[in-house]
């Protein structure tokens, strides 16, 4: 059950990057401030994987064609995912794409399914539906739901970015599970690097290509570039180090109550208190994880 504290350290994490990265994207741009986590992050993930090589004594793991297919996998569908996201939020509102980005648990089980072989019984099906559901809730202002159904464009790009997401989580866990040598954490690390460098390299040869003064931007924010990556790296390693404890549905189930903490930030950072719909979208969302927590072996 390891896998438990250590998505809960991601999504804390992945929160503070979040809220790390909220000026850089007024600065750089949504693309440039993405690649903030790349750039920025990959030598902190290299150093993550150095120190564990040397504190363990291991060596880097065997990278095999199957690893590297399902890292290269992995990491566009991540960046694809996220280019989907923002073309969604330019014609939707936020709460409505949130919506269907969070259809992600559902997908990612499914896939799982599917392409790794991996246990998906009734009590998770339940446990994720509940915990979506309370997603929804939270996410969803009365009248708003309309909107998944009758807006199919948005609708459209959503679920795709949704499925990309889920892609994303099922690569990365079928990299790490590709693997034939090493522990858990030296087999995670390994891949998040990989995953990173690629990452780096795609998406900076576009912003090269296409928007220079993006990616010369970071570095004249460094420091609060440093400081996105470092966390952007860090919750990373915890995200994968879940990949590879167990599946890639519990994680990003029980990756959700990352929305309970960015309404913890908003309201004792920037003064946002929740509202009632929101409170009661978490105390569903929390029976949910419950659940599945619960319905494991």
């Amino acid at each position: 059950m390891l896998w438990i504290p250590v998505t809960l350290a991601a999504a804390i994490a992945q929160t503070g990057r979040n809220a790390a990265q909220r000026g850089l994207t007024e600065r750089l741009g949504t693309l440039g401030a993405t690649n903030v986590r790349f750039l920025y992050g990959l030598p902190f993930a290299c150093a993550f994987l150095a120190l564990a090589l040397w504190a363990s004594g291991s060596a880097v793991p065997t990278l095999t064609p199957r690893a590297l297919t399902f890292t290269a996998l992995g990491a566009l569908a991540q960046i694809a995912a996220t280019a989907l996201m923002l073309q969604a939020m330019r014609t939707q509102g936020f709460g409505i794409v949130t919506a269907w980005l969070k259809i992600e648990p559902v997908l990612v089980a499914l896939i799982g399914w599917a392409v790794l072989g991996e246990e998906l019984t009734l009590a998770m099906l339940a446990a994720i539906a509940v915990a979506v559901a309370g997603v929804l809730v939270m996410t969803l202002k009365p009248g708003q739901g309309r909107s998944l159904l009758t807006d199919l464009r948005p609708a459209t790009l959503g679920l795709l970015a949704g499925l990309c997401f889920g892609l994303s989580a099922i690569g990365f866990r079928g990299a790490i599970t590709a693997l034939p040598d090493g522990s858990f954490l030296i087999r995670a690390l390994t891949i998040l690097a990989l995953a990173l460098a690629l990452q780096t390299l795609a998406l900076g040869a576009w912003l090269a290509l296409k928007d220079r003064a993006a990616l010369t931007g970071s570095a004249r924010a460094f420091l609060p570039s440093l400081a996105a990556g470092f966390l952007g790296a860090l919750a990373s390693a915890f995200w994968f180090t879940g990949f590879a404890l167990t599946t890639a549905a519990n994680v990003r189930t029980l990756a959700l109550v990352e929305v309970v903490l960015a309404l913890l930030v908003a309201r004792f950072a920037f003064g946002q208190r929740a509202t009632t719909r929101q409170l009661a979208g978490i105390a569903i969302l929390l029976c949910g994880v419950l659940l599945l927590l619960r319905s494991q072996p």
